[in-house]
């Protein structure tokens, strides 16, 4: 990798005085005696001039979202050539030849790729080629046959699975180029400053179709908090920092408006408290906690640098009539102190095949980034989602390359294992699977607002949208606090409580529950549209 990064920089450069030189050197100018043809294209140039020239045009043209590789192709052998068009060279062919040139026990294999027809002399393709048990990347900018080598297969399963699926190929859409453009612009996404708050309002609008008007001072409302009861929904949205560009991809892939939720209890003696689930402790761990709402409130107006909006949702009052208060607390007292579960999070955004992917995603960039993060961080793969595949599949303790052999072996693609429910008395190494939202909603199905189906709900299936478009909370504007949106020309049908921009839900407070709910549901942007009953 480190040679391969030598090269890039080294190829940059000496592309632009030679670039420089052919333009302007040449005594006759730039002569071609063949078809009509664009030796470069002006874009392809435009990340090599100044950033005050370059960006605005570049900003059109490139987004976060370009980052995401395409799949194109799966060779699994000499006899069948794959073909696809890039984004440099627009015809392209791929085959596997098999050999054994070292002599190891299960071979190896040469990647044969032949690239055509470049739209410009300028422009280059970057691809990233993986199999479950490795992942490489190279850039191409000649016209030719390529070669990538695999000396030898790591197993007798890496050697089976290339035979019968390929070495998965994956275009970088926008290019060498582009793609650096797109690094550049995610990062703000993750920064705890003006630019990345306004990167991140900038992404969601785009990809989202999101809106965030700005709101008449004051931005924190003066809160009674005899007006807030127990079930009362806390739904935040924050917007800088690094939970701030986590929360704006999950926004995007599931089509949430909020990305972090907590929950108001009140005890026998009146005294308002906070559960919430990614509570972060003295020690830096994400733990559930259950908080006194003044020590809470403080964190969010003083100490939490994400500039989180927030809004809380109040129970119907036929809702709250219903909601066990006693069996509420004790499964909060039974949760708290126990770390957050980050192992439902892929699976209650993926419900379909192809439903859940905003493009270029798709189940065969998620494998592959699970391969890269299982090579460079398996532990953290481990808890993100080997735990939760080896539930899907009845086993134990597999890495990722042995649970999609053990997957393809039993007939059942990836994509397929990767829509299979979550189920709520899963246990996993460090407990029961409680994201934020997680926490919750089991919190209401205890305390009877799921009921009489709660056995055939699974909370973890839900995502944070999925929980605030629940018909639970107050649908009469003039039930709401007096205190409530007091100062907004806007009447909202719930009260935001903190932040410069409005904040808006849409599909808020609008599902009664129904067996399996959520188990099926597509989330494609920017409509997000569901099918009923899903």
């Amino acid at each position: 990798m480190k040679s391969n990064s030598l090269k890039l920089i080294a190829f940059l450069a000496l592309l632009l005085p030679c670039l420089l030189f052919v333009l302007f050197a040449s005594p006759d100018g730039f002569q071609w005696d063949g078809p009509l043809w664009a030796p470069m294209r002006p874009k392809d140039l435009l990340p090599l001039l100044p950033r005050r020239v370059s960006w605005p045009i570049l900003r059109s043209l490139h987004s976060a979202v370009d980052l995401l590789p395409i799949f194109v192709a799966s060779p699994s052998s000499s006899d069948v050539s794959a073909e696809w068009k890039g984004a440099c060279f627009y015809k392209n062919s791929a085959w596997l030849e098999f050999h054994n040139k070292t002599g190891s026990k299960f071979g190896g294999g040469t990647l044969h790729m032949k690239l055509n027809d470049a739209h410009s002399w300028t422009c280059m393709d970057l691809y990233v080629f993986a199999t479950p048990y490795r992942v490489t990347w190279d850039y191409y900018f000649l016209a030719r046959e390529h070669t990538l080598e695999f000396d030898e297969w790591e197993s007798e399963a890496e050697l089976q699975h290339v035979k019968h699926k390929g070495v998965s190929i994956f275009l970088m859409q926008s290019g060498m180029l582009g793609t650096l453009k797109a690094l550049w612009d995610v990062f703000p996404l993750f920064t705890n400053t003006g630019w990345g708050e306004n990167s991140n309002l900038a992404f969601l609008k785009k990809h989202m179709g999101a809106s965030f008007p700005e709101r008449p001072k004051p931005w924190v409302s003066n809160i009674n908090v005899d007006d807030i009861h127990s079930g009362d929904f806390l739904a935040l949205s924050k917007i800088r920092g690094r939970w701030g560009g986590f929360e704006t991809l999950e926004k995007w892939v599931t089509g949430a408006y909020a990305g972090h939720t907590a929950v108001c209890l009140k005890d026998s003696e009146g005294k308002l408290w906070v559960g919430e689930s990614g509570h972060e402790n003295d020690k830096g761990e994400d733990i559930i906690a259950i908080l006194p709402w003044e020590e809470w409130w403080d964190f969010e107006l003083n100490k939490d640098d994400s500039n989180p909006h927030i809004a809380l949702f109040p129970l119907h009052p036929d809702i709250r009539a219903k909601f066990n208060t006693t069996a509420a607390w004790e499964y909060a007292k039974s949760m708290s102190g126990k770390p957050y579960g980050y192992h439902n999070m892929i699976f209650s955004w993926i419900d379909t095949i192809k439903g859940n992917y905003p493009p270029p995603l798709d189940s065969h960039v998620v494998a592959s980034v699970m391969t890269m993060w299982n090579n460079i961080q398996p532990a953290y793969a481990a808890n993100m989602w080997n735990e939760a595949l080896n539930k899907r599949l009845g086993t134990e303790g597999l890495g990722l390359p042995d649970i999609i052999v053990e997957s393809e072996k039993r007939g059942l693609s990836f994509d397929e294992l990767l829509i299979i429910p979550e189920q709520d008395d899963w246990v996993y190494s460090d407990g029961k699977s409680t994201s934020c939202v997680v926490f919750i909603l089991e919190m209401y199905k205890q305390a009877g607002l799921f009921d009489p189906i709660a056995s055939s709900i699974q909370v973890t299936e839900f995502t944070v949208k999925d929980a605030y478009t629940l018909k639970f909370f107050e649908n009469n504007a003039s039930r709401l606090p007096e205190w409530c949106n007091k100062e907004d020309n806007v009447k909202l049908s719930f009260c935001q409580i903190k932040g410069k921009y409005r904040m808006e839900f849409p599909d808020y407070n609008s599902m009664e529950p129904y067996p399996n709910m959520n188990e099926k549901c597509p989330s494609l942007p920017p409509k997000y549209t569901r099918s009923s009953n899903c």
